[in-house]
């Protein structure tokens, strides 16, 4: 058995984020992923999304760095860069120079912003780019700022998997037009690209711009998170009217509650019921009477909790390496195989192994290590 992406090699530019996470997802369903950094020595074994990837560090500043780099992608499938626009450009790696040498290229860019706009050569960050799409807005406690949901969203939800589907996306076209070309994601589009039921909902006067007043955000009595009598949380999430009716059933409440369940007018009622019940147990016991049903209630985990918790070891979830605990690759397949990549050592480590796969002799190798070219 192969992996799923065994046959795929990528030249990933370093960076921080989303660009690096896309291309540890594809490393870890098998793709050859080089990473191209600044400085050999550093220690990076400990960097979760530098497992599965090669490093060379070259001297982009030197004519023949580039050349070196080109010569990398001239060989590869994908290009992966995370700069802000026009960087790669004055490197000397624009996609004209990139495709020029592989015309089969998928040039992946990811942005904030995006290659084009008034803010395309701003600074931003994850809490910036959700900002703008009206999502940052729905988040957080009615009459407070919005709280921001660590860097989940606009980073990793509409950057990195925006850009992984870009890049698929441009590997399946290609099979067919025999021809590479850019994939721009920018964390700016792929936000509301999430967001099609809460437009949705906006059109049809079901959503309201008021925090804490809608079914996902806080408002409802029947999905939020309750403070129990030891101070550790637990979540309730019993959209469906059966789900709602399982959870009184358990908790020990008054059945006839459930016709009140979408009647905002008893929301508040409603809340100051659960708080009360909630805070009577403690978490783990709550736990232990919702596991296993259709209550739709799971207790709060640090990171800590979640990776000891049996649901997750009994699909071992998680596993550590190098005393960091992580992921195993995700998702999985019934036919191909996935395995823990290996952890990443130093960067540069891997220079004279990327150099001869790419064609260059021994001596060539010296002469770059020579005339500082390999860093």
């Amino acid at each position: 058995m192969s992996t799923p992406l065994s046959s795929l090699k990528i030249v990933e530019m370093v960076g921080l984020g989303p660009a690096p996470l896309a291309g540890q997802l594809l490393a870890d369903l098998g793709a050859e992923v080089i990473v191209i950094d600044h400085k050999s020595g550093m220690d990076i074994s400990k960097e979760v999304n530098r497992r599965g990837k090669q490093s060379i560090a070259l001297n982009l500043k030197d004519k023949n760095g580039i050349e070196t780099a080109l010569k990398l992608i001239e060989k590869s499938d994908i290009l992966i860069e995370g700069f802000r626009p026009g960087v790669m450009e004055r490197l000397g790696l624009s996609p004209d120079a990139c495709l020029k040498v592989n015309p089969k290229l998928i040039y992946a860019r990811m942005t904030g912003w995006g290659q084009e706009g008034p803010l395309s050569h701003s600074a931003g960050h994850d809490l910036n780019y959700l900002a703008i799409t009206g999502a940052l807005h729905a988040m957080g406690k009615q009459g407070e700022p919005p709280v921001p949901p660590l860097n989940l969203v606009a980073d990793y939800g509409g950057g990195s998997m925006f850009l992984i589907m870009g890049i698929l996306s441009a590997i399946i076209e290609r099979g067919i037009s025999g021809k590479g070309q850019i994939v721009d994601a920018a964390m700016c589009d792929g936000v509301p690209a999430m967001m099609g039921m809460i437009h949705s909902m906006v059109t049809q006067g079901t959503w309201t711009n008021n925090r804490e007043e809608n079914f996902v955000d806080g408002g409802a009595p029947y999905y939020r998170c309750y403070t129990c009598a030891d101070g550790k949380y637990l979540s309730v999430g019993c959209i469906e009217p059966q789900f709602f009716a399982e959870f009184l059933q358990l908790a020990k409440l008054d059945e006839s509650l459930a016709k009140d369940q979408n009647d905002k007018s008893k929301w508040p009622a409603l809340h100051a019921l659960f708080e009360e019940t909630i805070a009577t147990k403690t978490r783990d016991e709550w736990a232990a009477i919702f596991e296993g049903t259709d209550a739709c209630v799971a207790p709060v985990l640090d990171f800590e909790e979640a990776a000891s918790y049996p649901h997750n070891v009994a699909r071992k979830a998680f596993v550590s390496q190098n005393n960091v605990t992580q992921t195993r690759p995700a998702p999985r397949f019934s036919r191909s195989k996935t395995s823990l990549p290996k952890a990443a050592e130093r960067t540069g480590h891997d220079a004279g192994t990327i150099l001869k796969a790419a064609g260059f002799s021994d001596s060539e190798i010296k002469k770059l290590a020579s005339d500082n070219i390999l860093l």
